[in-house]
């Protein structure tokens, strides 16, 4: 099954930018995912398992290096990549 997930990541910190792009950046080295970013939010497109995988290591890492932060995600089952 293929999933799709539009994340936005709202740093509690004055000097949010590079907390939000080491997020965007460590989504962009797993393999199987495609990650698409614009000024609002990033997308994610892949495998549900790997998907839900690849979002649980990551946001607990950003929590555990930078601290709070809000992640609003919306979940869509299947996949709806512009190339899909």
């Amino acid at each position: 099954m293929k999933l799709s997930v539009e994340i936005s990541k709202y740093p509690l910190h004055s000097d949010y930018i590079p907390f939000i792009k080491d997020f965007i950046d460590r989504l962009n080295q797993h393999e199987g995912l495609q990650v698409l970013t614009n000024t609002m939010s990033t997308q994610v497109f892949g495998d549900y398992d790997l998907v839900m995988r690849v979002l649980t290591e990551e946001i607990k890492r950003s929590h555990e290096q930078f601290g709070k932060a809000v992640f609003v995600c919306k979940f869509i089952g299947g996949d709806l990549s512009p190339e899909a």
